[in-house]
């Protein structure tokens, strides 16, 4: 009979490579939402800024 290859390397180098891409796009999700709240509340700001126009 054949024996099975150890594949044990390449499935811990697949799930380091699954955890740091998924660490990855967690940090991307992170940042984008720090941005979009520094975005809103620059919007905010120059609304409160706007004077109102009569009409």
């Amino acid at each position: 009979m054949d024996t099975i290859p150890d594949t044990s390397s390449y499935m811990t180098a697949g799930f380091i490579v699954t955890f740091v891409t998924m660490g990855i796009y967690v940090l991307s999700l992170y940042i984008r939402n720090q941005n979009l709240k520094r975005d809103v509340d620059t919007l905010e700001s120059l609304q409160a800024e706007k004077p109102k126009s009569k009409k």
